[in-house]
């Protein structure tokens, strides 16, 4: 897996279709990938002139709860949390234009969203479909419930990318 708590979820995909359905919309593209490790299956819009994939190019992608990593998330070494004057506890924020990029120095291509549905239904033993919405581009993401215990619905994530 990977070196801090906050990735939820990491696998290295095959892209095995892209737009199967036809082209929807011009700058966005829907790719289906299974992983190589985990056994899962991959559907993601993606946007192509940022991001493009081609049918047998290999990605890994990753699930971040936090692009801070979890050294200073849990510490102090920024001085963003803690106790502040007065008691009053400071509020830690992630600054996506920050100069400290965090996790997503590692990847090039990020997209922040939520996880808005698990699906167990008509999928088989011990399988599941979590369904992710980043700014309307859309991921499912199926495979062993095992895999995607630590995804919780309503929670805020990053997803992570790279080639």
């Amino acid at each position: 897996m990977a070196e801090t708590s906050n990735i939820i979820f990491e696998d290295r995909f095959t892209v095995e279709t892209v737009d199967k359905d036809g082209k929807k919309f011009d700058r966005v593209s829907r790719i289906t990938a299974p992983s190589h490790n985990l056994n899962m299956a991959l559907t993601l819009d993606i946007a192509n002139e940022l991001y493009p994939l081609a049918v047998r190019e290999q990605f890994t992608l990753a699930i971040a709860r936090s692009l801070i990593p979890e050294e200073l998330e849990n510490g102090d070494a920024d001085g963003a949390d803690g106790d502040g004057e007065g008691g009053v506890k400071k509020i830690k924020r992630e600054l996506w234009r920050s100069d400290d990029q965090g996790l997503a120095k590692d990847y090039d291509y990020v997209m922040y969203g939520k996880i808005y549905k698990f699906d167990d239904s008509a999928q088989g033993d011990n399988q599941t479909t979590a369904y992710f919405s980043f700014g309307g581009l859309l991921m499912a993401l199926r495979g062993s419930y095992r895999h995607l215990a630590s995804v919780v619905v309503g929670e805020n994530v990053y997803l992570l990318m790279r080639k």
